[in-house]
This record gives C-alpha cells, sequence and structure tokens, in this order.
C-alpha cells in the first residue's frame, strides 16, 4: 500500500494493519507527520503539531508490538483533538491568541478515554474563537479552508477536525458539537459525522457549563469508523451530571445489523428561519428516494421548531460569558455576544422555555423513528465572506444556514450527519438522521445501510 493510500485508510482497517504487523505505528504516524508538514500550510487545519510527542508514543507503540499480544482497539492509530479539549502538556488556546502559552494541566475526560483505546495523538486542531462561529477564522490564526476547494470554509466549530481528515491529515478526528459543530463540519467535507445522545459522552473532569445542548463526539470517513469511536468515548464517570447506560450491543456491532422498515419522515425547511437552498434540498429529496428503495417508510412533516429560536440563542450565546476570556480579548463578534448576556434569572427562564419546547419536538418522535434534514440550509460559505459584516448582521446570517442544527443541541437527541454527493462546485453535499432519545444505534444501522448502498469512501480532495 503507498503511503497516500495508507493516508486515506479507515482507523479500524488502520488498527487491524497494526495487529497483523503490516504496518507500525511509527510508520503511519510518519506519513500523517508528513503530510501536516506539507498540507497544512494550505489547510490551517492544526493549531498546535504534536510532533516530537506522537513520534515518542509511536516509537513505544511500536516496541510494544513484539512484546504483548493484549491490545486496546486503536492500538497505534493516530488521531486528532479539537482545540477545545484540553491534553495535558499542550497549549488549548480555545481559539483565541491570548492563550498561545496557555499550557493545560490535565487531559479532557474524552481525551483520557482515546488514549487509553491506544490511539497517538498527532495534535490540537483549529476551532473558531470559544467554538462559537460555523465557520474556523479566529483573529490570530490561518483560517482553515476546506479540501475541496480551498477558497470555501470547512465549517465550524470542529472546522479544523474536518479539513484534516478529509486532507488525509489524521486518520480519525474528535470534534464537539454544541449547535451543529460537528454536523455542519463533515458536511462541509464530505465525512461521517455524530452528535450523540445528552449523557452518552462525560464532561468530566470539569462540568457541562450549557445545560446540555454541548457534547463531544466522532468524526470519521466511514460509519463504522464513527461507531467504533464513539464506543470509545461513551460511558459515565463519577460525578456527570447526565448519563446513558453503555450500548449493548455496541455501536461498532450496530453497523453490521440490518434495520428493520423505520418510519422516517423529512423536511427541506425550518420556518421560521428559511428554506434549503437547491443543493441541500437535493440531497434531502436524493436521500428519501433511497431510504424508500430500501424499504422504509418516508413522509413529508417536521415538529414545530419556532418556539425553540428565541430561548436557544440566549442559552448557547453565554458560552461567550462562560469562558472566562475578558471582552477585550476577544474578537468582535464574541465581544457582541458578550454583551447580550442577561442575567442569571433571564437565563434559568431560557432554559425552562427552551426544555417546554423540547418536550413537544420529543413528542413528534412518538410516531417516527427517523427525521431527515438537511446539515445546512445552503452551500459552505466562502472563506472571509462575512467578515466585513456588523456582528448583527453576522449573527442573522448564522442563524439562516446552521438552522436544521441547533434543534437535536435543545432536545439532547443524537444526529449523524453523512455526505450524499457533490454539487456543480465540487464541493459535497450531505444530510442528517436525526433519532430518539439515546437511539444513536438506530441512526447508525440506518447510516451504514445508506452507506452500503451509496458508497464514497472512494472520494478524495485532490490535494496531492
Amino acid at each position: 500500500m503507498n503511503k497516500i493510500d495508507l493516508a486515506f485508510t479507515p482507523a479500524l482497517e488502520q488498527a487491524q494493519l497494526i495487529r497483523r504487523r503490516e504496518v507500525s505505528p511509527l510508520e503511519l504516524v510518519e506519513v500523517y507527520l508528513e503530510r501536516i508538514s506539507r498540507l497544512n500550510p494550505l489547510l490551517g487545519s492544526y493549531f498546535t503539531v504534536m510532533a516530537e510527542q506522537a513520534i515518542a508514543d509511536a516509537k513505544a507503540k511500536t516496541q510494544m508490538l513484539s512484546n504483548t499480544s493484549e491490545l486496546p482497539p486503536f492500538f497505534g492509530v493516530p488521531i486528532s483533538i479539537k482545540d477545545l479539549n484540553p491534553v495535558a502538556g499542550v497549549p488549548c488556546t480555545y481559539g483565541n491568541p491570548a492563550l498561545l502559552n496557555n499550557i493545560a494541566d490535565y487531559d479532557d475526560g474524552v481525551v483520557v478515554r482515546i488514549k487509553q483505546a491506544g490511539f497517538i495523538l498527532l495534535g490540537k486542531t483549529a476551532t473558531s474563537e470559544i467554538g462559537s462561529f460555523p465557520y474556523t477564522e479566529p483573529m490570530g490564526f490561518p483560517p482553515a479552508r476546506n479540501p475541496w476547494n480551498l477558497d470555501y470554509t470547512p465549517g465550524g466549530s470542529s472546522g479544523g477536525a474536518a479539513a484534516a481528515l478529509a486532507a488525509g491529515l489524521c486518520a480519525i478526528a474528535q470534534g464537539s458539537d454544541g449547535g451543529g459543530s460537528i454536523r455542519g463540519p463533515v458536511a462541509c467535507c464530505g465525512l461521517v459525522g455524530i452528535k450523540p445522545s445528552r449523557g452518552r459522552v462525560t464532561h468530566a473532569p470539569v462540568g457541562d457549563r450549557l445545560s446540555g445542548i454541548a457534547t463531544n463526539g466522532p468524526i470519521a470517513r466511514t460509519v463504522a469508523d464513527a461507531a467504533a469511536l464513539l464506543d470509545v468515548m461513551s460511558g459515565y464517570v463519577t460525578g456527570d451530571p447526565y448519563w446513558l447506560p453503555n450500548p449493548e450491543p455496541s455501536f461498532l456491532a450496530s453497523t453490521k445489523e440490518k434495520p428493520s422498515s423505520l418510519r422516517i419522515a423529512y423536511a427541506t425547511s425550518i420556518p421560521p428561519l428559511g428554506v434549503a437552498d437547491a443543493n441541500c434540498e437535493q440531497a434531502v429529496l436524493q436521500t428519501v428516494q433511497l431510504l424508500q428503495e430500501l424499504g422504509h417508510t418516508v413522509e413529508q412533516k417536521s415538529p414545530d421548531f419556532s418556539g425553540l429560536v428565541e430561548p436557544f440563542q440566549f442559552v448557547w450565546q453565554t458560552s461567550v460569558a462562560a469562558s472566562g476570556i475578558p471582552a477585550e480579548a476577544l474578537q468582535p463578534m464574541n465581544r457582541w455576544l458578550l454583551a447580550r448576556t442577561g442575567s442569571a434569572g433571564e437565563y434559568l427562564q431560557a432554559v425552562y422555555q427552551m426544555q417546554a419546547v423540547a418536550r413537544q419536538i420529543i413528542a413528534f418522535f412518538d410516531t417516527i423513528d427517523v427525521l431527515v434534514l438537511p446539515v445546512y440550509l445552503h452551500s459552505p460559505i466562502r472563506v472571509g465572506e462575512w467578515a466585513n459584516l456588523s456582528p448583527e448582521e453576522t449573527f442573522q446570517k448564522i442563524i439562516g444556514w446552521v438552522a436544521p442544527c441547533p434543534p437535536a443541541n435543545a432536545t439532547g437527541q443524537p444526529a449523524i450527519a453523512l455526505p450524499v454527493g457533490f454539487d456543480e462546485l465540487g464541493l459535497p453535499m450531505s444530510v442528517q438522521l436525526v433519532g430518539r432519545p439515546a437511539a444513536e444505534a438506530t441512526l447508525i444501522r440506518l447510516a451504514a445501510q445508506l452507506e452500503a448502498a451509496k458508497p464514497w469512501i472512494q472520494h478524495r480532495p485532490a490535494l496531492e
């Protein structure tokens, strides 16, 4: 296998190659570090490259291959970590240049799980400042760019993670999603991403600051890789404010199970926020047709999301205040959001309203198994396209773009985004599947069925 093919080999297959001693962890790390050195200046996908640590870990793991047969599931496979998640001894900037020397003194809980699974950490991927925006252009850093077309954004806030994976600069990636920050980037970059159910993935060792709307999750090339990384990430840690039991069988096992005939709804608009553009609508309609061909019952309908807009916005924007970064160190958009932050009483009232609407949305799923939605309401924007707008204008543009994503954050339901084709600019088109609470397995089975019916793993950006 040549080095390019190896770089784009799914993580589970890489793990098997290592187990069979057909490739070593050191060889894999060297492949990715060479690609990062050559392509990251074009893509802006990594803030910090952990070359020295990754090589040392790879050498140690390569040596271990001759000494043990008991290996964790992803032993020696290289992964990236989003720069909102601390890794001990490594800078954690949160997308703010004032924090370039902020060296983390602990591993985030999800990082602990990832290390325990045998992964090798390649570096910290680019994020929008404190994860606020659906594009990744923080001041003081190069903008992250889409590997399929460098003029366009890879999305945000997990834009660096998606760009790195799509360009073959890691085998798999960790991301996080508080309003579409996994689903949006994977849609822009032609990948698979899962926003898990509330309580599926721990927030240890700290806590949840936004009443359950945000969670960590996997970004991958295949449904199986995403499911397997979700297995790694899942599980209760003492003191977690929400938790779910571990799945039986595993999420990876679910990829091998054919789904029963499901009741599926779909929509291509999110009243009162907007209607999907032609590309995003086409992605949904193509998927709906395929689902019907696969034997599922499909109808056009959706919950009423209208009452969710204001309370969700209020809760979401408090993340700026919760960051603790002084106003003078923030970029203009986040300073504007900080100035809009209300009182504690207003926050709790917004949470109450959001939870009331969430109950109504979840009740819709009493008669529906899966809801198919666009990921965003229009195609990716160009890098810098909104740079000269006022914060208020930018905020309205953001709301009108990402509208299909926040409902699942508000309700805590699982969602999976997956690619379905390409538009006339060569940019990926995607859809998201939203499931019942704690029903990731249903979504994973269905996504695996769609993937098998219409494979996409053979597609790569022309960056070589």
